[in-house]
């Protein structure tokens, strides 16, 4: 190439595939940009949804068979936060597609965007607490700051105005210079770094408005109880427990667990917000007399206080989704007794105020061994929020899919061949009882141990059987039988202990129950789904 060839020759231009990227790039922070718009109109106007929340919620709704057990296994009681961050990543990709649509015709990019807010729309207003108003406002919101967005960057891109031609042109052509374009090039390059100014800045300034949006948004769904709500006196109080119901062990669970540690597991993405002001609770279906409670009157029953270890059917052998705790509540059998129970009905059903359902039979309820309530308290405080504010089922001996109904609205009395619950036509089993269960809390797995004496202990549950005993096997050794806690009742768990004198080595420890009714707990290992996990909780140490 000679001198004047050189001198007259612009540098090459971007190639398509770069092209491509900046319009990809130029949608994604479009759509992190309404996302973020989204957030902050939801957290600054009570009632208004968000909308990564309204199609995490559509999502969990729909879900197929299997796929809880899936996501708990994986993410275990982070599967909320995993599941926000999913519905964020693939609403990132299809803005990001508009902005490839909106590079040629802007109208199909827009386009786009405009039916990604029609679906969060319609999830936001299929959600049972939800104003479809607020939801159609939040929508509208969310879709006009990302098309403005859209349009802003893909303008300082030069994909759209005086520059888009250069810009297509040069993307398409494989030669370095473009006759009648004089000088194509800089022009181009100019645009190009102000394309990425702008969209740096559109990018901070997305992240700083949709976390000050999810701030605002977890302030209106905070997971303590109203600081105005205060539990009346119960009538029927549970002693303090006894030095041999509580062992002091190290590195076990504690006999009762704090409200701050009780694990969570439901449906919901936020925590309801539920006015004990105008919350009612209805008593219907197979009854004599339909009842409605307000909270005032459910708190003027005479209430009772009772330990019951409750436990999630997703939880693995050795998991921690299990936990004792006192719960203070009214007789659910005393409502049932006002409102006259039809022979027929063989099913109760507990609605929440989300939509979700349970359901179990009449006669574990009404049997005189048990005492099912309807739970105001959690560890002599009101419930929190995060666990059922201002009322929810407790039923000794059920899985919580089955029963533990949070922010309960409606008592109905049914059949079993009516309804089935939430969970049960996604695969889990109609039936819920609380297998036998043991974990070890120390040592934990993989654990370096020095050699001599070595505690080893856990706890184990059979609610509402009872536990008889627990036993541990070093290797292949016979099984010892552990220290077992006095029980606090059959519908709790106990802790156990067992002092091993350790040899250097590698070892593997295993444990087994036996509930009250003399049955082992099985070695058979199978998966939580359709009706618990089953098999021996193991771990192996490295002592030296």
């Amino acid at each position: 190439m000679n001198d004047r060839s050189a001198k007259n020759a612009s540098p090459p231009g971007p190639s398509p595939l770069g092209l491509g990227l900046d319009a990809a790039l130029a949608g994604a922070i479009a759509g992190a940009v309404g996302i973020a718009a989204s957030e902050l109109v939801a957290g600054l106007i009570p009632g208004t949804p968000s909308l990564v929340v309204a199609v995490g919620s559509f999502i969990i709704a729909v879900q197929p068979p299997g796929a809880k057990d899936l996501v708990a296994s994986l993410f275990g009681t982070n599967d909320k936060t995993a599941l926000n961050f999913a519905v964020v990543v693939v609403a990132l990709l299809v803005a990001a597609l508009a902005g490839v649509l909106g590079r040629r015709r802007f109208e199909n990019g827009s386009g786009l965007l405009v039916a990604f807010g029609v679906v969060a729309f319609l999830a936001a207003a299929l959600q049972p607490l939800s104003s479809p108003l607020l939801a159609a406002m939040n929508a509208v919101v969310a879709t006009a700051a990302g098309i403005g967005a859209l349009r802003i960057l893909l303008d300082a891109a030069g994909f759209i105005g005086p520059v888009r031609f250069v810009r297509l042109r040069l993307g398409r052509s494989s030669s370095p210079a473009l006759p009648g374009l004089q000088p194509p090039a800089p022009e181009s390059y100019t645009s190009r770094r102000r394309f990425l100014i702008r969209s740096f800045e559109f990018l901070m300034a997305a992240i700083g408005v949709g976390l000050l949006g999810r701030l605002l948004i977890d302030r209106q769904h905070p997971g303590s109880a109203p600081v105005s709500a205060t539990l009346p006196a119960a009538s029927e109080v549970v002693p303090p427990l006894t030095t041999d119901e509580s062992l002091s062990a190290s590195g076990i669970t504690p006999i009762v667990v704090p409200n701050g540690s009780f694990y969570r597991i439901d449906t919901e993405l936020l925590v309801p917000q539920v006015d004990a002001s105008t919350w009612q609770l209805r008593v219907t279906g197979m009854v004599d007399h339909p009842l409605t409670f307000t909270y005032p009157e459910l708190l003027a029953m005479p209430l009772f206080e009772q330990y019951v270890t409750l436990a999630c059917v997703s939880n693995v052998v050795g998991g921690n989704l299990v936990g004792n705790t006192l719960w203070t509540g009214a007789h659910l059998k005393e409502v049932l007794a006002r409102a006259g129970v039809n022979s027929g009905a063989t099913q109760i059903v507990g609605r929440s105020v989300d939509g979700f359902t349970v359901g179990f039979p009449t006669d574990w309820a009404l049997d005189p061994a048990r005492e099912p309530m309807i739970a105001v308290g959690m560890n002599r405080e009101p419930l929190p929020a995060e666990h059922g504010y201002p009322a929810r089922l407790i039923v000794p001996g059920l899985f919580g899919y089955v029963s533990a109904t949070k922010w309960l609205s409606e008592i109905e009395l049914t059949t079993r061949e009516a309804f089935d619950g939430y969970w049960v036509p996604l695969g889990w089993a109609k039936d819920g009882p609380i297998l036998t269960e043991s974990r070890i809390d120390h040592p934990s797995a993989d654990a370096r141990l020095s050699t001599g004496p070595v505690d080893i202990d856990g706890v184990a549950w059979a609610p509402d059987r009872g536990v008889m005993g627990v036993e541990v096997r070093i290797d292949d050794a016979p099984w010892q039988a552990a220290m077992v806690s006095r029980p606090i009742s059959k519908a709790t768990w106990v802790q156990w202990w067992l002092r091993w004198q350790a040899t250097p080595g590698t070892h593997t420890i295993e444990i087994r129950a036996t509930d009250g009714t003399g049955a082992v707990q099985t070695a058979t290992e199978g998966g939580p789904d359709p009706s618990g996990a089953t098999g021996h909780d193991r771990v192996t140490v490295i002592v030296s």
